[in-house]
């Protein structure tokens, strides 16, 4: 949707709803906890409970380069809110009209509009030209037409869970630790595309994966991970990187999955492939022949940490 909101343009987000606001990338452990809140209240109300987002990214729009890539690109973002049981998603565009709008228009041309009945946002939201509106300021902007809810931050192990950690944790290689802070593993989707045919000369074939959306890149290096197509799964593991054996100063890094007991062509699918544990860093190896025997022990080492969660 486009602001503002009028009855001509988006007459089916017009209701009485609770609505939760927040850029929710990565929708992890403290995101779900907003989530849950607006659920409740709305179940207690008999209402839907609603979401507005935004994109791009703010941060991204405001020349912060690092959020081109995101923990969940839109169209995973939106599923996700859909498995946590939201009724409707809000995909605000942000745009440089939107860029300007005050706090108070924020109000009035689109909170109102939408006949919300509860406002739940989290204890660090901004709104707003400038980020200049705070949660205290959207108390006092709702004027008794709405109710606010802040909800406090969401601590684990004595840390707050955000974006940023989760953000920090996969460039550190801590894909365990990302993904309790999710509350789930970290995920990446694309389609099966051809590559250079080099694993299945060396006795490990693989899926080499488009991305789909814009991800964050975790650490470059071997994974153990499951594997998901066409709505079944399989263990496998998994080299983020850039080849270096073979290949001088690639581009980007490469997404290659070995799937353990899977011998189908899936050229053109598109497949999921959640990261469950981090095996080791890439590096150069002196040899194809050394290289063989280390995904060797790679694909060991995954069967042993994998067959443990997923029998």
């Amino acid at each position: 949707m486009n602001y503002p909101i009028t009855k001509s343009n988006h007459a089916l987000a017009i209701k009485p709803q609770v609505l939760a606001i927040g850029e929710f990338d990565g929708v992890h452990l403290g995101h779900q906890e907003v989530i849950k809140r607006a659920r409740e209240r709305a179940d207690s109300l008999h209402i839907s409970a609603s979401i507005m987002t935004f994109h791009p990214h703010p941060r991204e729009v405001l020349g912060q380069c690092k959020y081109t890539n995101l923990l969940t690109p839109v169209n995973t973002k939106l599923q996700i809110l859909e498995q946590l049981g939201v009724d409707d998603t809000y995909l605000v565009s942000f745009n440089p009209e939107f860029m300007k709008v005050t706090p108070e228009q924020f109000v009035e041309n689109m909170l109102i509009p939408m006949q919300v009945e509860t406002v739940i946002v989290g204890f660090d939201f901004t709104f707003g030209h400038r980020g200049a509106g705070t949660p205290d300021d959207l108390c006092e902007l709702a004027q008794g037409r709405f109710a606010v809810e802040i909800i406090r931050p969401f601590h684990q192990n004595g840390y707050k869970v955000s974006s940023t950690m989760v953000r920090q944790h996969l460039h550190a290689g801590e894909i365990d630790k990302a993904n309790a802070l999710l509350g789930r593993p970290y995920s990446i989707t694309g389609t099966v595309v051809t590559g250079d045919g080099r694993g299945r000369t060396i006795g490990f074939p693989t899926a080499n994966i488009d991305l789909s959306e814009a991800f964050v890149t975790p650490a470059l290096g071997v994974y153990a991970i499951r594997f998901h197509v066409d709505g079944r799964s399989y263990n496998g593991v998994m080299n983020v990187g850039k080849k270096p054996t073979f290949v001088e100063d690639l581009d980007k890094p490469t997404f290659e999955a070995h799937v353990f007991d899977f011998s189908e062509s899936i050229y053109g699918r598109e497949v999921s492939v959640d990261l469950i544990s981090f095996i080791r860093p890439e590096r150069k190896f002196a040899s194809v022949g050394e290289l063989i025997e280390q995904i060797h022990r790679d694909a060991d080492t995954a069967k042993r940490q994998l067959v443990s969660i997923f029998q």
